[in-house]
């Protein structure tokens, strides 16, 4: 069987959303296909573009990661994942979620007994307990759900109302990061100076709060304008990078109504809200940067 796991980019409110804010979300139509059968060995995951291969605790990461998936699915037997990704891992757009619920889907689906939404999300955030540490469990939302939608910790995910689908460029910034890492840089900002991060994480809440109005308004300059907030937020406490600052200044000079990066930051990627994404890309790939237009909420 085969079967999907979305991509995603967050809008507004990464890292807030760790602390219980909420954050905005989208699913790309790009994302991860798996196929799964059954096998006379242990379960197994290969994914030939990342020329990675992991048998059920093989003492890897993505063995490990399989492990707690094969857990949380509690299907007898063994089964022979093979996942195709469409994304880059490592570049904020929830690529490990994606490859997650794709796999998940595929092996529930060659049991011949697809998953309910409570049972996929559980096998989900096992999966991405291994590799994030503490998961708010947004990419997991999105990956399944594939909508646009206010996400709180605890709560899921929300749809918002589009009056028609929102046009983005997401470009690349070459450098990888880990989101474990980049959590705990900030958890340490946090220990040594409370109230900053307590302002800032109010202050990121603020923006998503009217971003959704924005959304739901069709309000792309304003919507725009409240990104390039919460990048100057996230900047102040040293999530941006080089890289990233160079891909939101070409972005906004090409039109783009606002850009920040996307995800855990320290690399990864960016997403720019524009009338014309096309032209982000273009402006992006004169500079060196590669990158792709999408639409969130697209049937």
């Amino acid at each position: 069987m085969t079967s999907r796991g979305h991509g995603k980019v967050i809008l507004l409110g990464e890292h807030a959303v760790v602390y219980g804010k909420p954050a905005i979300a989208g699913a790309l139509a790009r994302g991860v296909t798996a196929t799964a059968e059954r096998s006379d060995r242990a379960t197994s995951l290969t994914v030939p573009a990342w020329n990675a291969r992991a048998e059920v605790a093989d003492g890897s990461p993505l063995g490990e990661a399989l492990a707690a998936l094969v857990a949380a699915l509690d299907r007898p037997g063994a089964f022979a994942v093979t996942a195709h990704p469409e994304i880059p891992g490592g570049a904020g757009l929830g690529a490990s979620a994606a490859l997650g619920v794709a796999a998940a889907r595929a092996i529930a689906e060659c049991d011949g007994h697809p998953l309910d939404p409570e049972s996929l999300r559980r096998a989900a955030l096992a999966w991405e307990t291994v590799f994030h540490g503490n998961p708010s469990g947004i990419d997991a939302e999105v990956a399944a759900s594939g909508i646009v939608g206010i996400f709180v910790r605890g709560e899921g995910l929300h749809p918002l109302r589009l009056s028609r689908p929102i046009p983005v460029a997401i470009g690349d910034s070459g450098e990888r990061s880990s989101t474990r890492d980049m959590v705990a840089s900030l958890a340490r900002e946090k220990d040594r100076n409370p109230a900053k991060v307590a302002k800032l994480l109010d202050g990121i809440e603020s923006l998503v709060r009217n971003a959704a109005h924005a959304i739901e308004a069709d309000d792309l300059a304003e919507l725009g304008t409240l990104m390039n907030l919460n990048q100057t937020l996230l900047a102040a406490v040293l999530l941006s990078s080089e890289h990233i600052e160079n891909l939101c200044a070409a972005a906004r000079a090409a039109g783009a109504y606002g850009a920040k990066l996307t995800g855990a930051g320290g690399g990864g990627s960016v997403v720019a809200v524009a009338d014309d994404p096309d032209a982000v890309v273009a402006a992006w790939a004169r500079a060196g940067y590669s990158g792709f237009s999408a639409a969130l909420g697209a049937p």
